[in-house]
């Protein structure tokens, strides 16, 4: 996929060398993807099979009139749906009845921890109008796409008050009408608590013969476009990209109102605006994570192949530390100017960085085209920082909190061990990845880079 920023470089998006959505086969008795909001949840979770199946049909039936009512119970209904789901922690994992029993309590108790509300838009978005957008982009113009996945496509547009957009549209796919209306509210619902210097700003949404986000546009593209272009970025303007990334994601692990994992950082989610601020931006497989939850475990299994932590595409485990670790490869991917998984090796650039790292190689791992235009600091603390974050344990890499102290140059001790008694146990009950050694995870990602790619 190729897309024009407002400088009009031409740019490609990694998505075509690192395929999204990739583990999509189902699997009986695991939690459905994109439930990450519960914000709107007032359904009992005791209605027997066939009332829900009722339910659904009756609720897409109503997706078009009014709206919102219809789109508030496509999500309760979602709601619903999730509840009644048990993860599947391990493969080949023998549960007990009692112990479904617990884990179906831990499920209801931390969705009844979040609170019921409305659809939780702010005074200052705008519902737009069909006609409005449609004004905006010239009638959504081939000109006018910036960029297009699997899920949405986005459209650069101008108000009549001469403000730039970009409009992001859903797409209709595979999946059915009450699906896509939950999706849609629920990154509503994650973006309505979001709002920092560097995550992508929403200036509204429309309903009206589809589903729109209208958010505010980064003149200056994708990092994608700056990183991997015909011209080089700069090392200060890469290193300034980490750290804004790094106090993006601390936001949203700790200081958000809620707990967010963001579930696909790459360089194509990375904006930047008219000052070279990163924005991360595309919170559409972002999930909610109730503080009493050490994690969630989900399928399917989506992402970008080469950012994909091995606890995650493994046993579906996901928590701040699968943020961590796809910050770690897009670090990587910082310092070398290489892309995740390159797109006629099909090497992970985990895989090739690792040794390089681990003999502290800064000539070797060094993006050539820099020569030696970079500050010798900096670049050993970037290093240091990917090499902690890509550990293949989980519980061994920092928190967000630490990359940025560890960025800045600062002393942090990183806890190998969960923090709680409770979250120890979800771990261990998970699987043991104390005793997951490196060379464990080299072979998994290679099947996984076969099973995917090849």
């Amino acid at each position: 996929m190729k897309s024009t920023g407002d400088n009009g470089k031409e740019f490609s998006s990694d998505d075509e060398a690192s395929p999204r959505g990739i583990l999509e086969a189902p699997v009986s008795g695991t939690e459905s993807d994109h439930s990450g909001s519960s914000d709107f949840s007032s359904f009992s979770s005791e209605k027997s099979a066939a009332e829900v199946v009722t339910e659904e049909k009756e609720v897409v039936r109503e997706v078009s009139v009014p709206a919102w009512k219809s789109m508030i119970d496509v999500f309760k209904f979602k709601t619903v749906r999730r509840l009644t789901a048990i993860p599947l922690l391990v493969a080949n994992h023998d549960v007990s009845k009692k112990g479904l029993s617990k884990k179906l309590a831990r499920i209801r108790s931390a969705e009844d921890s979040i609170d019921i509300g409305a659809i939780p838009t702010k005074p200052s978005w705008r519902n737009f109008e069909y006609a409005e957008l449609v004004a905006a982009t010239n009638d959504f113009s081939s000109e006018n796409l910036v960029g297009k996945g699997g899920h949405a496509e986005v459209y650069k547009g101008q108000l009549p008050d001469g403000q730039v957009i970009a409009v992001k549209r859903l797409m209709k796919n595979e999946k059915d009408a009450a699906d896509r209306a939950g999706d849609f509210l629920t990154e509503l619902g994650i973006i309505a608590h979001i709002n920092h210097p560097n995550a992508t700003r929403l200036v509204g949404f429309g309903i009206d013969r589809g589903l729109y986000f209208v958010l505010q546009f980064a003149p200056q593209g994708s990092l994608a476009s700056m990183l991997f272009g015909s011209e080089c970025l700069e090392w200060k303007m890469r290193f300034k990209v980490a750290t804004g990334v790094a106090e993006g994601l601390h936001y949203l692990h700790r200081d958000c109102p809620r707990r967010i994992i963001h579930r696909d950082i790459k360089a194509s989610n990375i904006l930047l605006n008219e000052n070279n601020e990163a924005e991360i931006s595309d919170f559409g497989l972002a999930k909610w994570l109730p503080n009493n939850w050490a994690h969630h475990v989900v399928f399917p299994i989506e992402g970008t192949f080469g950012y994909l932590a091995p606890e995650y595409f493994m046993h579906g485990l996901v928590d701040e530390k699968t943020d961590v670790f796809a910050f770690g490869v897009l670090l990587l991917e910082l310092i070398t100017g290489r892309r995740a998984v390159d797109s006629n090796s099909r090497q992970s650039l985990v895989i090739w960085a690792k040794p390089l790292l681990d003999s502290n190689n800064v000539k070797e791992i060094v993006d050539p085209r820099l020569e030696e235009n970079y500050d010798p600091t900096e670049m050993k603390l970037a290093m240091a920082t990917a090499s902690m974050c890509v550990h293949h344990t989980s519980s061994k890499r920092p928190y967000m909190n630490q990359v940025v102290q560890l960025l800045k140059g600062e002393e942090t001790i990183i806890d190998a061990k969960p923090t709680t008694v409770a979250q120890k146990s979800l771990m261990l009950e998970a699987c043991d990845l104390e005793d997951y050694t490196c060379s464990n995870y080299l072979k998994d990602l290679n099947r996984h880079r076969q099973l995917v790619m090849e």
